[in-house]
Order: structure tokens, then C-alpha cells, then sequence
């Protein structure tokens, strides 16, 4: 599994200061009182919308300002919506109101981003009015690099705090509700969850390598593709169960992001319980830039939650669970121990950026810069990143050929997948 893109998500969803717009106004020159914020359509009290599942991560389509279509990443991390690319707002020739600067590690100037207020989301037909909108000046996230398809931003808060919203994993689908429509969750495990600065936390248990179980506060987020997170500062008595592998975690908008990976006993939302979880543990260096809004000992992402359909309702400080199809998918953590991320403009040219140390492919001679022609007798450009990701993380000791382009020459490879946690 590809940890990247769930650390360029993770710094996101704290950096915003700004509350999303929602509310009503009626302009001097009229009576008519305009809907700020996401309305379903008329006479609908639900609607559901595919996406597109990359990575344990939700893409949906978003219409901007009724003349470009982009694709978001669905977030309960990001308070206010997040735009990669300037390129989309200067061609709307949108004004930008404020101009604001994201720090990296140590405090030094990363990126600029701007402020750009009454912006028109629309999803599938429900509009959204009104939205403020940050706008990155350049695109650090790599979105559609990591994930394989085309992303230009991320929104989250201004859906959740209107609708109950049901994301169904299996089906691929998310569905929102009107809330005064909803019907009673009675297939469900209900939890209470409480709504702090704009994102949901819920208590759960787990245990690390001993038999001692532990009751922690996690935030759920549906902008991270790991499973489980543990901010082993957070806690005296937490620990990193070995044996462990520090790793490059990913590039955030603070900087490089580096941490440990690791297997635990188990994780626990009683009644369900998932034994030999994989589980992250980040640096405090660059993890506590990250917490300073809130206390927590860590978070709950899309690896684990994908194995539930999942309601939020943050009206009534509510979460429901039910089983979903991969509820008893095995936890792995990057088999081949390769990155890799997508290029060209059809995003269908596969380079290996990392070769993890110690890992099958390093030992097989792979490197860092090769771009991946054939695997397993497939051609590569005929594929998506999920399907490449998928064959060289579908199992330990699956064989993989591969025949990649090094300095201009076809050189074969081969190995196993093998666990390293």
C-alpha cells in the first residue's frame, strides 16, 4: 500500500484556519432568500453518488462554478475546501481575498496558498453556494500522481455538517441524506462521536504486542489511506512492537515526513475487533505539527474503515457500522516495498520512485527511476495504478517478472512478495 498520498492528505486537514460558509442571506436589491452551502435537489431527500476508490481513498466529481469539472477527495480531516491547482480559479479569473503562507518543518516559508470566497460546488446535481475555497500555488500534493487518476482537491466538512452521509465501500457509492428523512440505522453498531473543530473522534480499544489493552481517542478520517495511527507520544505506556520498519512516509505540506510501520495485536470498535493490524507510527517531530488543534492518540483512516459501510451523522454526534464485503481482508503494508507513482499526460506510465530498503525488490535489483514496461506478462501502459499496486501488493510470496526501461535499456527482474512486518 502506498503511505504517500495519506500524509499529503494528513497536513491538510489541520492547516485550514477558516470555517466554511453556511448560512442564508437576501440581497438588498430582492426579496429572494438565496441557500448558502449544499442543498439536495428539489424534491429529493437523499442522494447518492459514485466515486472512484484509489488507495483507500473517496474521489467524487465536483462541477466549479458551473464550468469546470474536477474531481475531490471526500474528507472528514479538511475544514475548509482545498484547491491543488490555481490554474482551475485564474482561469474562472476568480479574486483572491486573502493570501496566506503554509510553513514547513522548522518554520520556513513551503508554499503560498490563497483565499478565493463565494465559490459554486455542485455534486451530481446538488449545489453547493457560497463556499470559501484555499487555493495552493503549486501543486506539492501530487494527487493524481499517487492515486493514478486525475485530483485537483479535497473537501470534506461543508457535506458532513449538512447531510448524514453513508459511504458504502463495496458498492462504491456515497449517499446523502436529508436529515430530517433519515431512516433508523437498525442493521448498524451505533457509537457516540463527538465533533471537536470540525472532525469526528470515537474511543477505541487495542493492544500492542502484550496482552494489555488500551483505550485511546482516535480521529476518523476519511482523507487517509492508512489504517491505523498511533502517536506514541501521546501516551507514556505506548510502545513500537517489532519488529518495525522506519520509512519515508511521504511528502506533506510541512515537509518530508518520515515514521515507523509496524503490526500490532489488534483494534478493537466492540463488537468488532481485527486482529494483526498494520499499524503507523510517525515521528513526533513532524506528527506534532500536526496535533497542536486537538488532543488524540491518533487516527482511524480508510484502510480500516473500508471494511464497514459507514454513516456519518455529526447533527446527532453519530456513527454506525455494519460489515462490508472486505471486512475480513488481511492487513498487509507494502509487500514489494517499491513506490510508485503514475506520470504522462494519461497518467499511464509507471515510474518506481523509492525502493525500500531491505525489501524483495531491492534485493532483486530494482531502482529507483525505473519505469515499469511489463508485469507479470502485462503490458503496464494498459493498465491503471491500482491495478499495477494491486499485483505487486496481492499477496507474500506471489511472484513478480518485470521487465522495466533503465536508461534507455529493457532489463528484466524478478521476485517474491514478502512481508517485513
Amino acid at each position: 500500500m502506498n503511505k504517500k498520498i495519506f500524509w499529503n492528505l494528513f497536513l491538510l486537514l489541520l492547516m485550514s484556519p477558516y470555517a466554511s460558509v453556511s448560512a442564508n442571506f437576501t440581497p438588498k436589491d430582492t426579496t429572494t432568500t438565496i441557500k448558502l452551502g449544499f442543498v439536495l435537489p428539489e424534491g429529493t431527500h437523499k442522494l447518492s453518488v459514485p466515486f472512484e476508490f484509489n488507495n483507500n481513498l473517496i474521489v467524487i466529481k465536483v462541477l466549479l462554478n458551473n464550468a469546470i469539472p474536477l474531481k475531490f477527495i471526500l474528507d472528514t480531516g479538511v475544514r475548509t475546501t482545498v484547491l491543488t491547482e490555481k490554474t482551475f480559479t485564474d482561469l474562472l479569473n476568480l479574486t483572491y481575498t486573502r493570501k496566506i503562507t503554509i510553513p514547513g518543518v522548522g518554520g520556513e516559508k513551503l508554499i503560498d496558498a490563497y483565499v478565493t470566497n463565494n465559490v459554486t460546488l455542485e455534486i451530481s446535481g446538488m449545489v453547493g453556494r457560497g463556499h470559501a475555497l484555499i487555493v495552493l500555488e503549486e501543486d506539492l500534493l501530487q494527487l493524481k500522481n499517487y492515486l493514478g487518476t486525475s485530483v485537483h482537491g479535497i473537501l470534506g466538512y461543508e457535506l458532513f455538517s449538512r447531510f448524514i452521509v453513508e459511504i458504502n465501500y463495496s458498492k462504491k457509492t456515497v449517499t446523502f441524506y436529508d436529515p430530517n428523512y433519515a431512516k433508523k440505522r437498525t442493521r448498524f453498531k451505533s457509537y457516540d462521536l463527538e465533533i471537536v473543530d470540525t472532525k469526528p473522534y470515537i474511543n477505541a480499544h487495542f493492544s500492542l504486542s502484550d496482552s494489555v489493552v488500551h483505550k485511546g481517542r482516535f480521529m476518523i478520517d476519511t482523507g487517509a489511506s492508512h489504517s491505523f495511527l498511533l502517536d506514541k507520544n501521546s501516551d507514556s505506556s505506548l510502545y513500537i512492537p517489532q519488529p518495525s520498519l522506519y520509512s519515508h512516509l511521504g511528502r506533506g505540506l510541512g515537509g518530508e515526513l518520515f515514521g515507523y510501520i509496524s503490526r500490532i495485536n489488534s483494534v478493537s470498535l466492540a463488537p468488532f475487533k481485527f486482529d494483526e493490524v498494520i499499524a503507523t507510527f510517525p515521528d513526533s517531530s513532524s506528527y506534532e505539527l500536526s496535533v497542536s488543534a486537538g488532543v488524540r492518540n491518533g487516527t482511524i483512516g480508510g484502510g480500516l474503515l473500508s471494511r464497514f459501510v459507514v454513516v456519518f451523522d455529526y447533527i446527532h454526534e453519530k456513527l454506525y457500522l455494519r460489515k462490508g464485503r472486505s471486512y475480513h481482508k488481511p492487513f498487509e503494508y507494502n509487500l514489494s516495498g517499491l513506490v510508485v507513482k503514475a506520470t504522462g499526460m494519461r497518467l499511464d506510465r509507471y515510474k518506481i520512485v523509492e525502493v525500500r530498503e531491505g525489501s524483495a525488490a531491492e534485493k532483486s535489483g530494482v531502482l529507483a527511476g525505473d519505469q515499469i514496461l511489463i508485469i507479470n506478462g502485462q503490458y503496464a501502459n494498459n493498465m491503471t495504478l491500482n491495478q499495477v499496486l494491486g499485483i505487486i501488493n496481492v499477496r507474500a510470496n506471489k511472484s513478480i517478472r518485470m521487465v522495466v526501461m533503465r536508461n534507455g535499456v529493457r532489463t528484466k527482474l524478478h521476485f517474491k512478495l514478502e512481508r517485513q512486518v
